[in-house]
């Protein structure tokens, strides 16, 4: 069994912070249990340009407001709390918050950590080392 909080997240490897966003791990794939878990503060007034070429995401906005846009199709969704959006077609897309938006986002292949966004917004597949006995 993993328990973990939100709060003892706070200032280690697990807790990603970039100018635009804030990403606390709280399941990653060194955990092995199949995917991974985060919550991610998307900051008011910026403009964010993700891919994930290598992973399905669902995301379930559940504080605060902001448009999702697929890049691919020019399709523009409202979020809003209660909202989900589901990548399973790694689509190319960009979230402007209007608010701070916090999102628990779930990823597979689970992420290790380690990834970091290229220039097109993408996650590097970084697989996990086996453990050895």
């Amino acid at each position: 069994m993993i328990v973990r909080t939100l709060d003892e997240l706070d200032g280690t490897e697990r807790d990603v912070v970039t100018p635009n966003w804030r990403s606390k791990r709280i399941i990653l794939a060194g955990d092995r249990v199949g995917f991974s878990l985060h919550e991610t503060v998307l900051k008011a007034g910026t403009s964010n340009d993700f891919w994930y070429a290598n992973h399905v995401e669902a995301v379930l906005c559940v504080a605060g407001e902001g448009e999702l846009t697929d890049k691919e199709t020019g399709e523009t969704y409202q979020l809003r709390p209660g909202t989900l959006y589901l990548l399973n077609g790694n689509e190319r897309h960009q979230v402007r918050p209007h608010t701070d938006i916090r999102a628990i986002c779930v990823f597979n292949p689970p992420v290790t950590g380690r990834e970091v966004h290229d220039e097109n917004g993408v996650y590097p597949l970084v697989v996990e080392e086996e453990a050895t006995a």
